[in-house]
């Protein structure tokens, strides 16, 4: 976590609210009307000032702060899942603390997204697994929880330890960061070498590949890939850092570019019927999840 007094409140919480990073992401990479059954892409994210300060702001202090040395802090410290031990549904509730009641879209809870988002999946006919990966792909953000900077949680996402792609967003603000005229760190490999593969590729910290590491010994591989990339838009949306990726990322991105409009285009506001669903959902986590996950 950020020592007390690091940061400034403004700092630590630059958005309004997490959405606001999904509302940058529409407005960059609208998508067909495919799974947003009950309003078009259009209708989605409607504020009346769509172009806010706050995420430029927010990525001001992403691209500043995140460094390979942070990156490296953050997951030794994370990664021991030494914070709680809860079973899923009692994470949800932990979850659900972060109720977003600036969301234009819907005012349901963290979890009725999640469910709306493995329902779209489910739907569309695909394995189970993939659905298990939509209900699970965000809980992450418990991160915020544990006092993690909104900056340090979401936000598009992408390699550290190497130069940096003018295809990630707002990459202007890299300028501010200490690795961007590190010797090392500046060039077009920086520590990797040539096709290295991406999970041998340090990844900016947020809820991606925290999520990932909790989940790694639960699901099949596509499913991890859409865990630990989902947020690497400079990857499956720009073609950005083809330099890193071997031929296991090559095919694996089918899957990643299948799951991302599951998540940003199935909120609508009708509540799924959760007393109808529970039971299929109770039996899929039993399926592939242990009783308790570690945080």
């Amino acid at each position: 976590m950020a020592a007390p007094g690091k940061f400034t409140e403004k700092e630590i919480n630059p958005l309004g609210s997490l959405d606001e990073w999904e509302d940058d992401v529409l407005q960059r990479y609208p998508d067909p009307d495919t799974i947003a059954k009950e309003k078009s892409k259009e209708a989605y994210r409607n504020y009346e000032e769509p172009g806010r300060d706050t995420v430029r702001e927010f990525y001001r202090l992403n691209h500043t702060h995140q460094t390979f040395a942070f990156v490296q802090q953050k997951r030794k410290d994370f990664l021991q899942f030494n914070r709680k031990e809860m079973s899923v549904w009692d994470a949800f509730n932990f979850l659900n603390q972060l109720v977003d009641d600036s969301d234009p879209d819907t005012d349901l809870d963290q979890f009725q997204h999640l469910l709306q988002a493995s329902e779209a999946i489910r739907a569309d006919g695909h394995p189970d697994w993939m659905v298990l990966t939509g209900l699970m792909h965000d809980m992450g953000k418990v991160l915020c929880l544990f006092g993690e900077p909104q900056w340090a949680v979401v936000g598009d996402t992408f390699p550290v330890g190497c130069a940096y792609s003018d295809k990630v967003v707002y990459p202007e603000f890299f300028k501010n960061n200490n690795d961007y005229t590190d010797p090392v760190f500046s060039t077009k490999l920086g520590v990797y070498t040539q096709n290295c593969g991406l999970r041998n590729v340090s990844m900016s910290w947020g809820h991606d590949e925290y999520v990932y590491q909790m989940l790694k010994d639960y699901l099949p591989e596509p499913g991890l890939y859409m865990l630990r990339y989902h947020s690497f838009y400079a990857w499956h949306r720009e073609g950005a850092y083809g330099h890193l990726l071997d031929d296991h990322d090559r095919e694996m991105l089918k899957w990643v570019k299948l799951f991302n409009p599951y998540d940003l285009y199935s909120k609508c506001p009708t509540p799924p019927d959760w007393k109808q669903l529970r039971p299929y959902y109770e039996d899929l986590v039993a399926k592939y999840l242990p009783s308790t996950i570690k945080f």
